[in-house]
């Protein structure tokens, strides 16, 4: 039996950054600091990534992410742009209880749809995508929105819609692999949390 690691697998750990501090109103590109208070949830979520040298670190641009990672590993990931949350557009800024309500909406129909002035979710998906299957062999740790966690896992399926069925708690870590060689994609585990 062979001990050789597999070097051809990309494992991809997706962090959700801790609660963001968005006042109550719509947050996908709007810039807002993260709530990085609660150390225990925070250290239980850096005991069990445990970044290694040979990891890489890959944040978000938005504040929120950057602040996760240093509250998480006490250093600054490189960023991608393609990681930001979704853009809200003209939602963006808007309370909660403003937001209007789209009825009920079929998971398909729903990654169509684009705020006034802002991003589908499949247009998110269609961002993130590239940022994913471009990963090579090795771990990355990836701090990162909801959207972008949603879009991996409709990505890790084969099918965008259905990634808006998963709740992601914030903060919590999500594990996708993927085969560099083959594309074949596995979900390890999702939405784990310290609770």
């Amino acid at each position: 039996m062979s001990t050789k690691p597999d070097t051809s697998i990309a494992d991809i750990w997706l962090i959700r950054h801790a609660p963001a501090l968005d006042g109550g109103a719509m947050a996908g590109r709007r810039d807002v600091n993260a709530d990085c208070s609660n150390q225990a949830a925070l250290s239980a979520l850096a005991a069990k990534v445990v970044l290694t040298p040979q990891d890489s670190l890959i944040t978000s641009p938005a504040l929120r992410c950057v602040q996760t990672a240093q509250a998480l590993f006490g250093k600054d990931g490189a960023l991608d742009a393609r990681l930001w949350e979704q853009d809200f557009g003209a939602w963006e800024g808007m309370p909660y209880a403003d937001v209007p309500d789209l009825g009920p909406m079929s998971q398909a129909d729903l990654a169509t749809f684009a705020p006034p002035q802002g991003e589908s979710f499949n247009g998110v998906c269609a961002r993130v995508a590239p940022a994913l299957r471009g990963l090579p062999a090795g771990r990355h740790v990836i701090v990162a929105h909801a959207g972008v966690i949603r879009a991996a896992l409709g990505l890790a399926l084969g099918t965008v819609p259905l990634g808006l069925g998963f709740s992601i708690t914030a903060p919590s870590l999500t594990r996708l692999s993927r085969d560099v060689l083959t594309g074949v994609w596995a979900v390890t585990c999702v939405n784990w949390t310290a609770n």
